[in-house]
């Protein structure tokens, strides 16, 4: 595990984001976090309500879920907004990654300004990335790992597992170098990174302990502010 302690922590973490790559377990793992908090799970329910404020079917929301669009969808949206009919407004209809991104940002900022909840994935540690009591993990695990886990929990072929393995963080890497400006992973980012073959409890301990680590820092911090002021 890496553990980052740059920066004054906070006294209390209220959001966990979770940023993964595929296959590594990490939908398990949130799901672990919530339960074991009490806190509310974000994931395909950002998936819904990205839906609901777009008013468009969900599948369309997961199309665009931490990929790029394709290269010639962006040309035409380009020539269309610069062709003569540029007074035209792109229909109301029309949803893509740009969109997608867009109303993400709303709802992950609401949702962590409510607090209390573990976000998964859509780019939430880079919207959250000024968000003080927002605790940042990413999870990751060696290639072979990912397979496996894949076919077991997910009933893929082999061929199929690694079809997947191979392009889905490509498309994320993308998503993120596009709309982040940054390399995926961005290390500097989190707060942690973990190898999920030790295990979901295994991981889910770790986190909720370093959590605490850095929460008990930052209240160290503060009060030694606090104790400076006044003398002052």
């Amino acid at each position: 595990m890496e553990m980052q302690t740059n920066g004054t922590q906070p006294a209390s973490f209220n959001v966990i984001t979770v940023e993964r790559e595929f296959g590594a377990g990490g939908t398990a793992i949130a799901t672990r976090l919530a339960q074991r908090l009490g806190w509310e799970l974000l994931d395909r329910a950002l998936t819904t309500e990205i839906a609901k404020l777009a008013e468009v079917d969900e599948k369309a929301v997961s199309r665009c879920d931490e990929c790029v669009d394709p290269l010639m969808y962006r040309l035409a949206k380009v020539f269309w907004r610069g062709s003569y009919e540029r007074s035209m407004p792109v229909p109301d209809r029309a949803f893509d990654t740009d969109a997608m991104v867009r109303l993400a940002s709303e709802v992950i900022r609401k949702a962590a300004s409510r607090g209390k909840c573990v976000i998964v994935g859509r780019g939430s540690p880079y919207i959250l990335r000024e968000c003080p009591d927002a605790f940042k993990v990413f999870l990751f695990a060696p290639r072979d790992f990912k397979l496996r886990y894949l076919m077991e929990n997910e009933r893929k072929s082999e061929k199929e597992a690694a079809e997947l393995v191979d392009t889905i963080d490509q498309e994320r890497a993308g998503f993120v170098r596009r709309y982040f400006g940054k390399e995926w992973p961005h290390r500097y980012l989190y707060h942690a990174m973990l190898n999920t073959a030790i295990g979901v409890e295994t991981c889910v301990d770790v986190i909720l302990q370093t959590m605490k680590v850095l929460e008990t820092q930052g209240a160290a911090t503060q009060v030694l502010t606090g104790i400076c002021e006044t003398v002052k």
